[in-house]
């Protein structure tokens, strides 16, 4: 099995695919079809679409004894237009108690005391005894400020990975195609940690993208560009003492025999942390490891049987026959032309 790792790369690139597909349908075609207008299926947190985020608790009421439209006609009375209100509960001492998470308007400056004053008698007359939780609000500039950024950090670090992998591998045959097969390679991690925060956000109305998603989708670039790294240098190195009669094929599949138990050992390692913090690291940071341990498996993945794989396929140019005659049925490696 181990000798076929690059002869079988496009059932790689196949399961690649069918695992972006679920995560870009949640992501554009879900929310298109569920309200009827375009929009990303991802639910932002207010850093980056901005407003006030309440979560109001309700410790003497069951889930069934408070309702949204409760709490909707409740914070509209206090001078919210259009308030989003997800209902939810909570566990406290073995009791269920009922919880509600507001979207609104951000805050006026001036009158911050005032709003969550009028909020707290409008909620306590209409529907009983709470507490506010949690209250934040971030104002639209700050958040337009905030996606921009994060959009810049993540092209940004693309950019970085491929000129610094281009002079990394200056002295190999085409080094310009390192950066570029490490950089499609990433784009496969972002989008399949995109995809299943698409698909999180339609099942759990408490998931959303915000700063520490960012921060895990980062550090997934990270990881996945270190695996890449040790693959590629192993192939230079092989390059360099490559037998009489060897293919590129052939030496791209050596290298990766040789680098797979370090990659998986080193990854297996992580997976264990991340793992305990799952099980014990509290709802707060619950959302961000497992985004994490995604984005983790997917790098440990495409620097294996994607990034690697590429740069086969680009020795070979194989794009020349995927709408022409097409591959043979063996799937087996074609032989290189010139140039």
């Amino acid at each position: 099995m181990l000798e076929q790792l690059v002869n079988r790369r496009y059932w790689w690139f196949r399961l690649s695919f069918l695992l972006i597909v679920p995560g870009l349908y949640f992501l554009l075609l879900h929310p298109l079809i569920t309200t009827g207008r375009f929009e990303l299926g991802l639910r932002a947190s207010i850093d980056f679409s901005g407003g006030a985020l309440w979560e109001v608790r309700f410790a003497d009421k069951a889930p069934d004894e408070v309702t949204s439209a409760e709490v909707f006609q409740a914070f509209s009375s206090a001078g919210f237009e259009n308030p989003i209100v997800q209902m939810s509960q909570i566990e406290v001492d073995g009791m269920l108690q009922a919880d509600a998470l507001v979207r609104t308007r951000a805050l006026l400056p001036d009158a911050l005391l005032q709003e969550r004053q009028a909020v707290e008698a409008a909620v306590n007359e209409q529907i009983g005894p709470h507490t506010i939780e949690r209250l934040e609000s971030v104002g639209p500039t700050v958040s337009r400020e905030s996606t921009i950024n994060a959009f810049i950090a993540v092209i940004g670090a693309l950019l970085a990975i491929l000129l610094y992998l281009w002079w990394a591998f200056r002295e190999a045959p085409h080094p310009f195609r390192y950066g570029m097969c490490a950089v499609i390679s990433i784009v496969h991690d972002v989008l399949i940690v995109i995809g299943f925060a698409a698909i999180f956000s339609a099942l759990n109305p408490r998931f959303e993208v915000d700063a520490l998603f960012l921060t895990a989708l980062l550090t997934t670039l990270s990881f996945s560009v270190h695996d890449t790294i040790v693959v590629f240098d192993r192939v230079r190195e092989n390059l360099l003492d490559q037998q009489p009669g060897e293919s590129f094929g052939d030496i791209v599949n050596h290298s990766l025999v040789q680098t797979l138990p370090r990659s998986i050992n080193t990854q297996f390692t992580t997976l264990f942390t991340l793992t305990a913090l799952i099980l014990f690291g509290g709802e707060t940071l619950r959302n961000f490891v497992i985004v994490l341990l995604i984005g983790l498996i997917s790098g440990t993945y495409s620097s294996i049987f994607n990034a690697a794989q590429l740069l086969v396929v680009w020795e070979y140019r194989e794009w020349r026959t995927w709408f022409g005659r097409g591959r043979g049925e063996s799937g087996e490696t074609p032989a290189p032309t010139a140039g």
